[in-house]
């Protein structure tokens, strides 16, 4: 994929602390919202957690708008930064072990596992896979189906990937990229397949040839 779509350099942001808020952001909207909601803050000097953990509840609310779902955004990005600062901020947080920090973060509102991860690996530079729906979708074309459709399948996928990869923090945050990138590209819900760096080893385009010839039956 490397080949085909170049390196990503992900994730944006100037300081892990920004990063952290763009994780956050970015949920249930575009990374173009996300963003103009950063430059929001920083255009009142608000990308801090002290001061992100003092603001008035009105004036979070009317920055994040951009991102959508804003009331509940401002509630996340304002606990997330209380705990930012109680942990000691970045200092602090390097003395963590990566498996304290993740069910660190879990307790917190709107955290999930994949923003959770985002976080460990983007912005603290954990070893940890990140497991979105583009992966899901396109593991499950690779053979994974079964992994990928169970109730624990988050976990498990993600534990599989890092196993295979080792606890190489570039790879993984490469890896990740890049398969974001596949999926809108190629590996969409109605994929491209002609063309993709994939098809050798991907199941999809046999298992849709045969859904095809019995259609045609």
């Amino acid at each position: 994929m490397a080949k085909a779509y170049g390196i990503q350099d992900w994730w944006p942001g100037q300081t892990p602390f920004e990063i952290c808020l763009g994780a956050i952001l970015v949920q249930n909207t575009n990374w173009n919202n996300a963003a103009r909601a950063i430059e929001a803050l920083r255009s009142r000097d608000l990308l801090r957690s002290d001061g992100l953990a003092a603001a008035r509840t009105a004036t979070l609310e009317a920055l994040l708008r951009p991102a959508g779902c804003y009331r509940q955004k401002a509630r996340r990005v304002r606990e997330f930064s209380r705990w930012w600062l109680d942990a000691g901020e970045m200092a602090g947080l390097q003395h963590q072990q990566t498996e304290t920090l993740r069910e660190s973060l879990l307790e917190l509102h709107g955290i999930g596992p994949e923003t959770a991860d985002c976080i460990l690996l983007y912005a603290l530079g954990r070893p940890v896979f990140v497991v979105d729906a583009y992966t899901r979708r396109l593991l499950a074309r690779l053979g994974f189906g079964e992994v990928a459709a169970n109730r624990r399948g988050y976990e498990m996928l993600r534990q599989r990937v890092e196993t295979l990869t080792g606890p190489d923090v570039v790879l993984l945050g490469e890896l990740h990229a890049l398969i974001i990138e596949h999926g809108k590209q190629r590996c969409r819900v109605r994929p491209l397949c002609d063309g993709c760096p994939l098809r050798g080893g991907c199941t999809y385009p046999a298992t849709e040839l045969i859904v095809r010839q019995r259609s045609h039956r």
